[in-house]
């Protein structure tokens, strides 16, 4: 029963996964037009029935009947375009206009990536309800919908955070993670493994990016099974074949030329542009973000993503490349072409084709839509790169990945066609002879598309080996694994060079999330005496004396103070340090006792003492606290380094710990404190620093 109880949010994951993939599918086709026969059906599965279907007239496809087809009978000329247009603004309305209702109104959590949260409760902060049933729902639905209004944003950061709410679920079932935050933790980083794998269908690159991006404390034990978390959720998302390819992911692509050393130059050079949009990228949407914080822009979240939709689909609509999904986009950009494509990126000239073995089309010259597909593909270059900014953030889920990849693909498929047809023209020049003579096969466009997507999404998340590892898993291609390892360093030096942050990191420290970055290195020479509370000229420190409190002392100081916990000592004469007690442990434990246990009142004595002296007849009943009181919290000297506490912090995900002398409790650090204090150090203002 365990093992089902274990598997059934795993599974719950894949679902969920499959659900959105098909529905966004759907309602992406639907902004266009209908299969009047079987409405439940896409595009792509409305026409595979229909014999007039060709590759050379892909299009043509009777059952499928745009807007205006429908309206008006009519699909060529001005009218029809201006209907189904107009159409297709109000479908991307309507769908966003729904998605930011239902966050606003029932989980506003629900909004964003996720992953900066998911990071910062890894860390050891508690977010009460962010990983909750109600977010769980209202994030489903309102995924399917924000990605199908066209906004240019993707699915994969908030697959991630359904998957770890669908771990916190699992945690409830079990007693074990129920009341243990750091096994908790554990799970929710093999959630997040299982977020990605259903995102990208990359159960290794999952792992991996739970380990390198998002989990803060990462055992042996987590690996394994991050491991199998994320191969349940594969295993369920193909079993769904929400694509109809038998693939897990949409823009599955397999290359069958190898590339040559000389092509790292234009590479490191696609490397070098992800690295520099990911920085602009950072710091415009960070700018951006906080200009919302700040004005009445912030006040009116419906209206803002109205406007950003209705922006993103008057300009997107005329753009075939705009038009589609950005998953599709992708998909068409990473393709090899074949005789058999009717795409304009592949509409070269066949003059004299004689194709390779298994089938390889050699280099040609390119045609009239080759070069109408560059200035479009520009175009929507110059488009997503500029409306991204402005839709990260906003009040519905949105995530970053296929946006970032999108912007890369179209780069590198610029690029990628450039030297292609460089090499064509020019193949005597010194860089391309001895491996690219006229009529071979050398350049790969999509090889470039699929480069430059990771080289952007390097720059703006920072990832490295994960990265890598998501695009092999994508491809199927081993041979390519130096191209990827030499764009996504590059992009991440390059990135780093004008900014540390990762795009989630700057949101983290934007939000005023108490996060310790694990990456950084504290030099200072200062000790924990000089961080502790209380400073001089301070109250003095509230604590909770063994055996000397009532209940209404205790209520007291629970009513009084905000404090999360409470030291535990002997004698305030003494301060010897006994343990330490959470305030949610306190307030359960009496208003239980009240109602449970006969002559529990105010006056009751309060014990956190194994032995119970013997009392009066006449005195109220005694409560005994000591299963709840932590007889072993963490204790460090005065005169303790602070380059080993925030060590110790980062390591332990610790929210506190006490500052002893000789057994004598001084004071008490927490991580704020200790975030305040690294802020000082780097001659910060302490107070510039929210918890929000």
């Amino acid at each position: 029963m365990h093992i089902f109880y274990a598997l059934s949010p795993l599974l719950f994951v894949g679902s969920l996964a499959g659900l959105i993939d098909i529905s966004s599918h759907w309602m992406t086709d639907l902004k266009e037009g209908i299969c009047v026969d079987e409405f439940w059906l896409t595009q792509e599965q409305c026409c595979w029935k229909s014999e007039n279907v060709t590759f050379e007239n892909p299009n043509d496809c009777p059952k499928w009947r745009s807007w205006s087809q429908l309206l008006l009978n009519q699909s060529e000329g001005a009218f029809p375009y201006i209907v189904n247009y107009i159409l297709y603004i109000l479908w991307a309305l309507f769908f966003s206009l729904l998605a930011v209702l239902l966050v606003r109104n029932f989980a506003p959590y629900a909004c964003g990536s996720g992953i900066p949260e998911i990071k910062t409760i890894l860390s050891g902060f508690i977010i009460r309800g962010y990983l909750g049933k109600w977010t769980l729902i209202i994030k489903t639905i309102t995924l399917g919908l924000a990605v199908s209004s066209g906004l240019s944003l993707g699915k994969e950061g908030p697959l991630i955070h359904v998957a770890c709410c669908c771990g916190n679920i699992l945690c409830h079932l079990f007693t074990k993670y129920r009341r243990n935050e750091a096994k908790r933790r554990e799970v929710l980083s093999a959630a997040a493994a299982a977020g990605v794998s259903v995102a990208f269908g990359a159960p290794i690159g999952g792992v991996l990016f739970s380990l390198e991006e998002v989990s803060y404390y990462f055992p042996m034990k987590t690996l394994w099974r991050s491991f199998f978390a994320a191969l349940v959720a594969a295993f369920t998302l193909r079993s769904i074949n929400p694509f109809g390819n038998s693939r897990l992911v949409l823009f599955y692509v397999e290359f069958h030329t190898p590339w040559h050393l000389l092509e790292l130059i234009p590479f490191i050079l696609l490397g070098i542009f992800g690295g520099l949009w990911g920085a602009f990228f950072i710091r415009a949407n960070i700018a951006w973000c906080k200009r919302r914080k700040t004005t009445k822009l912030g006040r009116y979240p419906v209206l803002e993503v109205l406007a950003v939709t209705a922006i993103t689909a008057v300009l997107a609509f005329p753009n075939e490349y705009t038009r589609i999904s950005s998953s599709e986009l992708i998909s068409e950009l990473f393709n090899d072409c074949s005789l058999l494509d009717s795409s304009k990126l592949c509409d070269y000239k066949n003059d004299d084709v004689n194709t390779t073995n298994g089938g390889i089309l050699p280099d040609r010259p390119a045609s009239k839509g080759v070069y109408t597909a560059l200035w479009q593909l520009s175009l929507a270059l110059i488009f997503k790169a500029v409306i991204t900014i402005f839709t990260f953030g906003m009040k519905v889920p949105s995530g970053l990945f296929i946006p970032s990849m999108a912007v890369g693909a179209i780069m590198g498929r610029l690029m990628g066609i450039s030297v292609e047809q460089l090499a064509y023209y020019h193949h005597d020049w010194a860089i391309f002879k001895g491996w690219c003579s006229q009529g071979a096969d050398c350049i790969t466009p999509g090889l470039y598309a699929m480069v430059g997507a990771a080289a952007c999404l390097g720059g703006a998340t920072r990832m490295t080996v994960s990265l890598v590892v998501i695009m092999f898993e994508l491809t199927g291609g081993l041979e390519y694994i130096v191209p990827l390892m030499a764009a996504a360093m590059t992009s991440k030096w390059v990135a780093d060079a004008l900014g540390r942050e990762s795009i989630y990191d700057a949101h983290i420290h934007l939000n005023g999330y108490p996060f310790l970055e694990a990456k950084e290195e504290f030099s200072h020479k200062t000790l924990a005496m000089d961080v502790m509370r209380p400073r001089h000229n301070d109250p003095s420190l509230t604590v909770l004396t063994q055996d000397s409190m009532t209940v209404g002392d205790i209520e007291a100081a629970i009513n009084e103070t905000t404090y999360s916990g409470f030291p535990i000592v002997v004698s305030r004469e003494s301060q010897r340090l006994v343990g330490f007690v959470l305030r949610r442990d306190l307030i359960i434990s009496i208003e239980s006792a009240r109602k449970k246990q006969d002559g529990i009142v105010s006056a009751s004595r309060i014990y956190f003492s194994e032995y119970t002296p013997p009392q009066p007849p006449t005195s109220p009943a005694s409560l005994k606290l000591r299963t709840i009181m932590d007889l072993s919290p963490f204790t460090i000297t005065d005169q303790t380094p602070m380059e080993i506490v925030v060590d110790i912090f980062r390591k332990l995900g610790l929210r506190q710990c006490l500052v002893t002398h000789n057994g004598r409790l001084l004071g008490i650090i927490t991580k704020k404190d200790v975030l305040k204090h690294i802020a000082q150090m780097a001659n910060q203002d302490p107070d510039s620093i929210l918890f929000n």
